[in-house]
C-alpha cells in the first residue's frame, strides 16, 4: 500500500480520534480537578474571585492531561492504522 493511501487512511480516523481526546481530556480534568483541589469548577481565566495561582495551576494540569490523553489517541490510532493497512500513517 502506498504512503499516500496509508495518510489518507488515517486522517478521517484522526479527526474523529481528536474529537474523542478532547472530549475524554475534559471529562479528566474536571474529575481530576474535584478531587484535587475539592472544588466542583475549575477556575475561569477571568473569575475576578480566584488568584492567578489557581487559575495558572488550573491551565497547567489541563494541559498536562489533555497533552497525555491526546498523545495516547493518536498513537493507539495510528497503530490500529497499521494493523489495518499494514503502513504506518505520516
Amino acid at each position: 500500500m502506498s504512503k499516500g493511501i496509508s495518510r489518507t487512511a488515517y486522517k478521517p480516523v484522526g479527526v474523529l480520534l481528536g474529537l474523542a481526546a478532547g472530549a475524554l481530556a475534559g471529562t479528566i480534568f474536571r474529575q481530576v480537578w474535584k478531587a484535587t483541589a475539592g472544588d466542583g469548577e475549575a477556575p475561569d481565566p477571568t473569575d475576578e474571585d480566584r488568584r492567578w495561582g489557581e487559575i495558572l495551576a488550573a491551565a497547567a494540569l489541563q494541559g498536562a492531561i489533555f497533552s497525555v490523553v491526546r498523545a495516547a489517541v493518536d498513537r493507539g490510532g495510528a497503530v490500529g492504522v497499521r494493523r489495518l493497512t499494514g503502513r504506518w500513517p505520516d
